[in-house]
């Protein structure tokens, strides 16, 4: 168990230490990491990155964060599948108001996923991913605003000279 927290906690420092040195003001910075972590929910293998710099380019937050963000989502990879099944219930649910029948994977084969068949799985997942996305996205804008202004604020008296010279006034 310590292994994992100690692996979480690598994570954490890393992504924070990637953060801190992006050049940009903290609003900038922490809507590129929800919009990030929203895009890092989505079902959307191989265009989560992409779609996750475009909506921050749109919405003029920092490019850097979002894709950082959709990097730092990759740490669930070891439970993915049981965030997926969660989404698709979450989804399923809002969609047609009732729980999803049991899915049975019995016949399932590879080539199955790229039939039409598909979009009836993934539009619930998606919506799903989103719905619990949000709220993630919302805490973390929050966190990483204070963490960024903090440590500006902090660089900012470190590079302050500690004495400033004394304004002479020639009237």
């Amino acid at each position: 168990m310590s292994s994992v927290r100690e692996f979480l906690n690598s994570q954490y420092q890393n992504a924070r230490s990637r953060l801190t040195q992006i050049r940009d003001t903290p609003h900038a910075i922490a809507g590129g990491v929800a919009i990030g972590l929203v895009c890092g929910f989505m079902p959307l293998f191989g265009f989560k990155t992409l779609l996750a710099v475009l909506i921050a380019w749109i919405f003029r937050c920092s490019k850097l964060s979002a894709a950082i963000a959709v990097a730092f989502h990759d740490i669930l990879l070891p439970i993915q599948p049981l965030v997926w099944r969660w989404q698709f219930q979450v989804g399923y649910f809002i969609l047609y108001h009732k729980l999803p029948a049991k899915v049975s994977f019995k016949h399932f084969h590879v080539e199955n996923l790229f039939t039409w068949k598909t979009v009836h799985l993934l539009w619930p997942t998606l919506v799903g991913s989103i719905v619990l996305a949000i709220p993630v996205a919302i805490v973390a804008y929050f966190l990483v605003v204070e963490i960024v202004t903090r440590h500006q604020a902090a660089k900012a008296r470190h590079s302050a000279p500690d004495n400033p010279p004394d304004v002479v006034d020639s009237d």
